[in-house]
């Protein structure tokens, strides 16, 4: 199955299922998806969205951007939770283009990892014990989506080379996402050449700073953020099956 959901004003919204655990589990099909923002949902698009039969959605945005862009539509229809991961934001379309981009945006995430622990654990809490199919998203469903799905599929013992190949998957929505920005400020000029890329060395780099600093991902969740055992263990229960993919 293709993992893309095809939507005409999201870019970068993908199903989390098929992926095999190291005890020979899968995920799910149709229970966990990642995505750029909802807010954009309308018209046909908010038709198909209806359609996953998706019940909770967990926006890691912070609430200005909620405030500016909106959030998913008729949200009391949905168990509905904003809790953002990012504490200091950056503009990535000025980044300076002379820098090394994939070790920028890698300590970029070493910042969220740190300063947004807590809501981390909370994201991670939420997924486990969520009614009906969950969708998480950040804006570009790229960099705080792509660490949520990082600490998910690890958890989930999915193999190191499917998780990093699952946040290049974004690098198919690049070009549609620069389009975007560009479209929404007619007036600035896109400095930073890598503006919506997501090549998996970037989750290399992210995973060997957890390594380095906390021993392993696992590690890190469990020190750092306080997610506990059972709230570990929910989480397989709840996005495992036996079930072939």
């Amino acid at each position: 199955m293709d993992r893309h959901v095809a939507f005409e004003n999201l870019h970068n919204f993908r199903d989390l299922g098929g992926y095999r655990s190291a005890d020979g589990r899968t995920v799910p099909w149709r229970t966990l998806y990642r995505a750029d923002s909802l807010g954009k949902l309308r018209g046909a698009d908010w038709e198909r969205f209806q359609e996953l039969g998706i019940r909770t959605v967990i926006d890691l945005r912070y609430p200005w951007e909620i405030e500016a862009k909106g959030r998913v539509p008729e949200a009391d229809r949905f168990h509905y939770v904003n809790l953002s991961i990012e504490h200091r934001p950056y503009d990535q379309a000025a980044i300076d283009p002379s820098v090394d981009p994939w070790r920028y945006l890698a300590d970029r995430f070493a910042e969220v990892t740190e300063d947004g622990a807590d809501e981390i654990r909370q994201v991670l809490e939420q997924i486990a014990d969520a009614p009906g199919p969950v969708v998480f998203h950040c804006t570009s469903g790229k960099d705080r989506t792509g660490l949520i799905a990082l600490f998910v599929l690890t958890l989930l013992g999915v193999d190191r080379e499917d998780v990093l190949a699952d946040f290049a998957l974004t690098e198919r929505a690049t070009e549609r996402l620069a389009a975007d920005w560009r479209a929404a400020h007619p007036g600035r000029v896109m400095k930073w050449p890598s503006y919506g890329r997501a090549p998996a060395v970037v989750m290399e780099l992210v995973v060997a700073d957890l390594r380095a600093r906390h021993g392993s991902v696992e590690a890190y969740l469990k020190d750092r953020t306080g997610l506990n055992d059972e709230t570990v263990r929910r989480l397989r229960a709840r996005l495992l099956t036996d079930a072939p993919a």
